[in-house]
């Protein structure tokens, strides 16, 4: 039933034709939801960060157009994932305009559906005693491994049946957060920028 109701309240379209700083701002306590064949995993967005244009040195776009970032510079509302570190996929959301490279990166989910296949994904029950779930997603890598994200979704509009952002049902919605902003993290260039946002409190925000 929750299923239902957030795949009826997806994001519009227009959400992501706005500037990145109010998306990635405006994504938390949203729900981001991926319906892989082994199941439906889907989660509170806790932590996001931005990343703004060619002008902005931790931006992929940084050193220009590659078949590796080509999706930055589609419509808004396309999901931009990427391989990094030898072995993570990393979720952004593609925003602005079309030929402006610029996403939000999903740092931080806390669970909300499919927690025993985000567990199997995430192999922590092969860890002595019970692993906490707000250990499942508490990453951007964390995030896409819990949720089936890879490279196989890059490209994918948000507004699909596949991986889609969505307004939570009053019932089902975070209770009342503060917000914390602060410089980006994980990152060795552009570390000034105070373009992280994070659900104050939550434990499954990646570094507090």
């Amino acid at each position: 039933m929750l299923l239902a109701e957030l795949q009826n309240h997806k994001l519009p379209a227009e959400f992501y034709q706005r500037p990145t700083l109010e998306i990635a701002l405006e994504l938390l306590g949203k729900v981001l939801v991926c319906v892989r064949p082994e199941g439906v995993a889907a989660g509170y967005i806790v932590e996001t960060e931005a990343y703004i244009g060619q002008d902005d040195p931790a931006c992929h776009a940084y050193k220009g157009l590659t078949p590796r970032n080509k999706t930055m510079w589609g419509e808004p509302g396309l999901a931009y994932v990427y391989f990094t570190y030898g072995n993570h996929w990393m979720l952004n959301t593609v925003t602005e305009r079309a030929d402006y490279p610029a996403a939000a990166l999903l740092r931080g989910l806390q669970p909300l559906l499919g927690l025993d296949l985000m567990h199997q994904r995430r192999q922590l029950d092969q860890l002595k005693g019970k692993p906490a779930d707000y250990k499942l997603a508490n990453g951007p890598g964390k995030l896409c491994q819990a949720l089936g994200i890879t490279g196989a979704l890059n490209g994918f509009s948000l507004q699909s049946e596949e991986l889609f952002i969505a307004n939570p049902p009053a019932e089902a919605a975070l209770p009342p957060f503060e917000v914390v902003q602060t410089t980006r993290i994980g990152i060795t260039r552009g570390m000034d920028s105070p373009w992280r946002y994070y659900v104050a409190g939550n434990k499954s925000v990646s570094k507090t």
